[in-house]
């Protein structure tokens, strides 16, 4: 049976790792899409536009099924793979992890780099709060004017989070809905004909 609720970190986390001059700064955030990956790493990239490498990987999904590293100039699988492995070790699902690497002048070798990467990343999660999240969905709701009320109720009583709205002759909202709820709030809305859930 699918999980009803995933672990993630409650918000952004930070640690330090150093081997033999090498700096290796490691950030945790909280994410919910590749937009926002790329976001944060981009920030990274401006931030500390002077270090050599910036290295990361992360988890989305309630399952963590999408993944994805970047060694960033690194040896092939030295960086990604070890931050990866950390997040699947803590079990946290959507959250990046960036290694910024400032380098120290003596060569670590594809082992000191993979022990340093996992490390850095380990530091970063070690200092997160991690929480349990529950599975959502985000519906789109579009219906008639003359059924706003209804809809609405509909939101309030469930205590749904709403947010895109557009209330015009053809009314539309986003709303984000606890999958083990959907079933409910779907036969709470049926008798609403103008509904189409998106």
């Amino acid at each position: 049976m699918e999980s009803e609720t995933f672990l993630t970190i409650a918000s952004e986390s930070s640690g330090i790792y150093k081997d033999r001059g090498s700096k290796f700064l490691a950030f945790a955030y909280p994410v919910c899409s590749e937009e926002e990956v790329k976001e944060k790493v981009d920030f990274l990239r401006r931030k500390y536009f002077d270090a050599r490498h910036h290295c990361y990987a992360y988890r989305l999904g309630a399952d963590g099924s999408r993944s994805r590293s970047n060694d960033d100039g690194e040896p092939a699988n030295s960086a990604g793979n070890p931050i990866l492995g950390q997040l699947a070790a803590r079990g946290v699902t959507n959250v990046l992890v960036v290694v910024v690497r400032y380098f120290g002048g003596i060569l670590l070798g594809v082992g000191g780099l993979v022990q340093a990467y996992k490390q850095a990343a380990a530091t970063a999660l070690a200092n997160a709060e991690i929480v349990a999240d529950v599975v959502t969905e985000i519906w789109q709701l579009t219906f008639d004017y003359t059924d706003m009320n209804r809809v609405l109720k509909v939101v309030k009583n469930m205590n749904l989070e709403y947010f895109g709205q557009d209330f015009n002759m053809n009314c539309v909202l986003k709303v984000k809905v606890r999958k083990n709820q959907s079933e409910e709030i779907k036969k709470r809305l049926e008798s609403v004909k103008s509904l189409k859930i998106i």
